[in-house]
């Protein structure tokens, strides 16, 4: 395996602070009244996030009849010529037992693995599997990857950046992305990388590694499967690629039932029409919700008449041809976002996945089609979230005046806040304003007396004197901004390096640029502070480096 080939190995160390996620204006409402527990999506899903919701999940999951050795076998055979750690197999072979169970996050084959948040979902459920041990010692729990490696939005997972630069990787290959070759143009993102990195301190050992596992030949999925094996597997993490035949014939029913009976699509609309009356629904089922998927394509399997056609292809197929196709090659099927949490959960014997806010909200929109299957439904867990505050960004609030918890309120707020904080009074005219309603008030009521008709000639005077108050207001917090201006700027300035086109850090950079500053410690660091149940957002403030010699 990869290791480490410097002989002072640096640390980096961090104080957390975690914070509600209602307080970083950065999740949907969905998402919040997941995590409340409201009343609102209660029948759309099984069981809460917590040591409870697991042991009832455990329950469920006894009376499913996993296919375990069918599972296994196909772990076999994918860590069959990969070098890993003996926590991995262990891990594999303790899955035939009926008391382990999966704990798993699922997430594409982006470039380099895509923004720091899928470290983050691998690294939970590595953290959440050993909680789940210490608490439920009778059991065991393996985390697991699942590589949406089918996916064919190119577009989306062929980018990253890394300390604000975009990395393209621009081809001319199609189909799912998994099954694209690594070429010279990606090679050529590397050395790109290289140029930026390979100042730091271990800039040239995450060049290293990306250049051992995205060798010309091998597809991406084999390529993102060595990459995340050397990354996490020393914790016991098992990859799953699920593009595999054995694996997708245990799916042959289902994938037959939404080819000739659409039952999927009905079962899913009803529930997505319940969720969409208080909320926005993620997922959008079709007729059928399978894509054909040969070589270099994967295109959606659409009904017309009485004929199966694959969109943008010549390939169609009569409903007996189709049926003889799924039967001798179910591997050729594909779900999409409606099936695949159903493909998932029926070939893993799992407990809970965890998953982002979007995912989360699909998932919601699922639980009736499980039922229909007999397949348990998971504990949903949304995947822990972190801000990451390097040192000199720290440097920079501390002498502002403020810290990275108070980066999540809008700038405005903030100056606000601080106007009032650093001038010793709040730059408002609400008591006067109060005053000077109460004052027209009682004038109206005088003229009122004497003449009927002044009530209107008092009121425009009113509003009048009311707008001049209020622009008098704006004029008074614009001058004492003005005061701040300094400290605005650099507020702005670091909010753009935190929050990346005005988002969080976590959906924008790549794992590559921090791994570059501390090595392997980044994602021992990350694990440590990483909750299990705790459904929080951490904002990692960098206390200090040292270097251990070995």
């Amino acid at each position: 395996m990869f290791r480490n080939s410097t002989l002072d190995y640096f640390y980096a160390m961090f104080a957390a602070q975690s914070i509600p996620y209602d307080q970083t204006a950065s999740f949907s409402k969905l998402v919040l009244d997941y995590l409340k527990d409201a009343a609102t999506l209660q029948p759309f899903y099984s069981f809460r996030p917590t040591l409870e919701g697991v042991r009832k999940s455990i329950d469920a999951r006894k009376a499913f009849p996993t296919n375990r050795a069918v599972l296994v076998k196909v772990l076999q055979e994918q860590y069959r010529h990969l070098p890993h750690s003996a926590a991995v197999d262990q891990n594999i072979e303790a899955l035939l037992a009926d008391t382990t169970f999966t704990v798993c996050t699922a997430h594409q084959p982006n470039l380099f693995t895509g923004p720091l948040y899928f470290v983050y979902k691998v690294l939970h459920i590595i953290r959440l599997a050993a909680y789940l041990k210490e608490q439920l010692p009778g059991y065991h729990f393996v985390p697991v990857y699942y590589m949406g490696s089918e996916d064919a939005d190119f577009a989306e997972l062929n980018h990253t950046y890394v300390d604000g630069k975009r990395i393209e990787w621009k081809k001319e290959q199609k189909g799912a992305v998994g099954r694209m070759f690594v070429d010279k143009t990606l090679l050529q993102l590397i050395d790109e990388l290289e140029g930026q990195l390979v100042y730091e301190p271990f800039g040239k050992e995450v060049v290293a590694l990306l250049r051992q596992c995205y060798v010309p030949g091998k597809t991406i999925q084999e390529a993102t499967f060595e990459l995340v094996n050397e990354l996490y597997g020393e914790w016991g993490l098992v990859v799953l690629i699920p593009d595999h035949p054995a694996l997708k014939a245990l799916m042959k029913p289902v994938f037959e039932e939404d080819l000739f009976q659409n039952a999927s699509s009905a079962i899913v609309a009803k529930a997505s029409e319940q969720l969409d009356q208080e909320y926005k629904v993620q997922a959008h089922p079709r007729e059928i919700n399978l894509f054909y998927l040969k070589e270099n394509l994967r295109e959606r399997i659409e009904k017309r008449n009485d004929r199966f056609y694959v969109l943008n292809t010549p390939l169609e197929f009569d409903e007996t041809a189709l049926r003889q196709e799924l039967d001798n090659h179910p591997e050729r099927f594909s779900p999409n976002v409606i099936l695949r949490g159903l493909y998932q959960e029926a070939i893993l014997p799992n407990l809970a996945f965890i998953g982002g806010g979007g995912e989360t909200a699909y998932w919601l929109q699922l639980r009736e089609l499980f039922q229909q299957y007999g397949v348990p439904y998971p504990v949903l867990v949304l995947r822990n979230s972190f801000l990451i505050v390097e040192e000199k960004w720290q440097t920079k609030l501390q002498k502002i005046g403020i810290t990275a918890a108070d980066l999540f309120q809008p700038t405005g707020d903030l100056m606000k806040r601080m106007v009032a904080e650093k001038s010793g009074h709040a730059v408002t005219l609400n008591g006067t304003m109060e005053s000077a309603e109460a004052l027209y008030d009682q004038i109206r009521q005088q003229a009122e007396a004497i003449d009927q008709t002044l009530s209107k000639h008092v009121a425009a005077i009113k509003a009048q004197s009311l707008k001049e108050l209020q622009e008098l207001e704006k004029k008074m917090l614009r001058a004492e901004k003005r005061k701040f201006a300094d400290q605005q700027r650099q507020i702005e300035a670091v909010k753009d390096v935190l929050f990346p086109g005005g988002g969080l850090q976590e959906r924008t950079e790549n794992f590559s640029g921090f791994y570059a500053k501390w090595g392997r410690s980044f994602l021992s660091e990350l694990l440590q502070h990483s909750l299990a149940l705790e459904q929080e957002f951490t904002i990692l403030n960098q206390t200090g480096s040292a270097n251990h010699s070995f």
